[in-house]
């Protein structure tokens, strides 16, 4: 798929696009952008969160080119313009988290360290973060620091129908039983829907949130849905994986982890605990901001970039 352009989400210039094969045969889409500014300060990665896509993060590239950094980014399998599991693409499915990581491998070596200029950062939010909080520990990393943007090291209790462990016990016993294409307590409609900006829960501007869906409206195939059986079930393995007393300590590459003051959809307190624990490692909690904090307010985005810029080197 192509990236996708609007006269309110126009492509920032002199983007770079196109599809990696994985070892599964699964299409993932990717760009990069060079720099813009006359100092170079080398190559932040970008990773989305669950139901995210290339386009929603225009502003965020442009915002970074111009701080002289080249930008790369790719969409997870499973959503954005990459390819889908499912016949009904609407149904968010992944067997495993580490098929992810399996990507983020392959998009790090055929993209970002033969066309991206070093040294290398990260940017991850909500699920990316996870998936980032997974590669952070292995021996040969790729980034010299990495920021955090609501990780989802815990799912909030507030966005739960019931408690966390029930969640997880359910989703794992119906994905067992066959039941892991099923998406819990809904149905997908195939055409999706257009979401209301009063029922969000992601963000508080109003602008940024109709900005979204209208690139969602010019392509409705970006479009995703909730979540199935099989994708919570991955999903609570993974965040046992990382959410515990050893795995924090275990991390070598400094991060920088960003928490929402009026998060619904992960554990703002696992974020704390999780940061208290690191070897090398801050959290900043932004008080107002709902979970998507690069698309919130333009005066709670500022005490992100500006918190940013003292910790990425060359700021």
């Amino acid at each position: 798929m192509d990236l996708i352009g609007i006269t309110r989400n126009p492509i920032p210039s002199e983007a770079v696009s196109g599809m990696l094969r994985a070892a599964d045969g699964m299409q993932l889409r990717f760009a990069y952008w060079k720099a813009t500014g006359h100092t170079k300060h080398g190559t932040v990665c970008l990773f989305t969160g669950r139901n995210e896509f290339i386009e929603k993060y225009f502003e965020v590239i442009a915002d970074l080119r111009h701080r002289g950094f080249a930008v790369a980014i790719m969409d997870w399998r499973g959503q954005g313009g990459s390819g889908r599991a499912l016949r009904n693409r609407r149904k968010g499915y992944v067997k495993d988290f580490s098929e992810f990581n399996s990507d983020l491998r392959q998009f790090m070596k055929e993209v970002v360290l033969p066309d991206c200029p070093a040294p290398f950062y990260a940017v991850a939010h909500s699920m990316g973060g996870n998936i980032l909080l997974r590669a952070a520990r292995m021996r040969d990393c790729w980034f010299e620091r990495i920021v955090l943007v609501s990780p989802m090291i815990r799912f909030a209790s507030a966005g739960l129908p019931a408690a966390m462990p029930v969640v997880c016990k359910l989703s794992r016993l119906a994905t067992f039983l066959g039941f892991g294409r099923f998406t819990p307590g809904t149905s997908v409609d195939e055409s999706g829907g257009v979401a209301q900006f009063e029922e969000n829960v992601l963000t508080s501007d109003p602008e940024r949130f109709a900005r979204n869906e209208a690139v969602l409206d010019a392509e409705p195939a970006l479009r995703l849905g909730p979540p199935t059986f099989a994708w919570l079930s991955a999903a609570c393995r993974s965040m046992s994986s990382i959410d515990n007393e050893a795995y924090p300590a275990s991390i070598n590459v400094p991060l920088l982890i960003f928490g929402a003051g009026n998060d619904s959809v992960v554990s703002t307190r696992a974020i704390e605990d999780f940061a208290a624990r690191l070897k090398a490692g801050s959290n900043i909690i932004i008080a107002k901001a709902r979970h998507e904090i690069l698309q919130e307010r333009d005066e709670l985005r500022r005490q992100f970039w500006a918190a940013f810029d003292a910790y990425i080197p060359g700021h």
